[in-house]
């Protein structure tokens, strides 16, 4: 391992691959938005999606993180770090925006529609491949005593600006649809992904090379090492536990809230408070950095899960009459991200040999993702079987009661799990500084 102290993080090379490593965050984010919600709904819709077909393409999405699995049998015969994430990275971004532009292709419907899902199954393929390798990449030129307040300087660059990106891409993709032209708005986005991922690319060239002597056949890639460094480490799969505890605890509910919130604010106003909850969480982003830093990983978590938890709670009241406690809700959920975000992926750091984080982050995203998918799915069942029963349930306890408000109470109960899980078992265990 390392010795942190001799490592040179003052040197014009580190420094130069910090801040490279920053704004390759960024472009990447910005491609992310354009791929992502109401831009890709937008553009699935006008190509003879039906919204059933969307959901379908959504939660295809969802689960593509099983494909940061594949990584595990390469990671650790990579020699050259920058040449291989290039590769795959770009690519990635090229299928996305490949995406904006199939509208134009001269194939027939039946044929657009499978070319979109293998675009994007083929996207996020290249993405997970190589996601946690740039994380671990990106991070090693980071002192690990300052990972925390890094990580926190680094969401509030891509938080702010995407905000920017976000907004000017919604009003100019508005202003083509006004226009009765919003396959020129497909052109645009498919420009600004082209320039995005041009410049991800400048940014992933700027940082320091990674260049390892290859292996020996055999020697510390076998996937008998790899399971004895992380699923047989106890400590790694109480990490691994809290990370399934927190998706199923968030996605039983916040995959439902979205309409939920339509159908209490129009979608003017509906931006106006996913931004108020933005700033929130850029403004605390640093103060939770330096909270971390003095304490641990493991305690930032536990105060963003806190914050989770209220917001939640706070949520269980929101109804048509209180719609402003999903206000409270939205800014105090995007608060405790500040918080859980970044840790929950740095926190592999503490309990895991560095030379095993891809794989270890890998093994903790996809059993995670799993369990998040199945509490959606069950989110979904239960909201169902409260609408198909309101006025059954209304009269039951004498007022309406919602069934996101059920999810709600569900997922509150689930956060105090989590919490009380983080402060008793995780935050105790033995901390590497690596």
């Amino acid at each position: 391992m390392d010795n942190v102290e001799t490592q040179p993080y003052d040197s014009a090379a580190y420094k130069r691959s910090r801040m490279a490593y920053r704004f390759e965050c960024t472009f990447e984010y910005f491609v992310a938005i354009l791929v992502g919600d109401a831009f890709l709904a937008k553009l699935l819709t006008d190509m003879g999606f039906s919204d059933a077909e969307t959901g379908i393409i959504s939660s295809l999405i969802t689960l593509a993180f099983l494909f940061q699995l594949v990584s595990i049998f390469v990671v650790r015969k990579i020699t050259n770090t920058k040449l291989f994430a290039i590769i795959f990275h770009t690519a990635s971004q090229i299928f996305f925006m490949s995406l904006y532009l199939l509208p134009f292709a001269p194939f027939a419907e039946g044929i657009k529609k499978p070319l979109v899902v293998i675009c994007i199954l083929v996207a996020y393929f290249g993405n997970y491949m190589v996601s946690t390798l740039i994380f671990r990449w990106g991070n090693s030129f980071v002192n690990p005593k300052k990972r925390a307040g890094f990580t926190a300087g680094k969401e509030i660059i891509s938080l702010i600006s995407g905000m920017v990106v976000s907004f000017g891409a919604g009003y100019v993709m508005q202003q083509f649809e006004a226009a009765d032209n919003l396959k020129g708005g497909f052109i645009f986005a498919a420009v600004a992904i082209l320039i995005f991922c041009i410049s991800d690319l400048v940014m992933l060239l700027l940082i320091k090379n990674d260049i390892k002597p290859k292996l020996p056949k055999g020697e510390g890639s076998s996937m008998k090492d790899i399971i004895a460094n992380t699923l047989f480490n106890r400590n790694f799969l109480s990490v691994v536990v809290l990370m399934v505890l927190w998706d199923s605890s968030r996605y039983i509910v916040v995959g439902f809230l979205g309409t939920y919130r339509n159908a209490l604010f129009s979608l003017g106003v509906v931006q106006i408070i996913s931004v108020a909850g933005q700033l929130a969480r850029a403004i605390l982003s640093r103060p939770f950095g330096k909270y971390t830093e003095k304490r641990t990983f493991a305690k930032g978590i536990e105060l963003g899960l806190i914050i989770a938890a209220v917001a939640i709670f706070v949520n269980i009241f929101t109804t048509p009459q209180t719609s402003f406690c999903i206000i409270i809700y939205t800014i105090l959920y995007n608060v405790c991200l500040a918080g859980v975000s970044g840790n929950i992926t740095n926190i592999t750091y503490s309990y895991v040999d560095s030379r095993y984080f891809a794989e270890a982050s890998a093994i903790k995203n996809s059993i995670a993702g799993i369990f998040g998918f199945g509490a959606s799915l069950l989110g979904g069942v239960i909201l169902d079987l409260v609408q198909s029963n309101q006025d059954r349930i209304t009269e039951l306890v004498g007022f309406p009661i919602y069934g996101q408000q059920v999810l709600s109470a569900i997922s509150f109960v689930m956060f105090i799990i989590t919490i009380l899980f983080t402060h008793f078992v995780v935050s105790k265990q033995k901390v590497m500084i690596q």
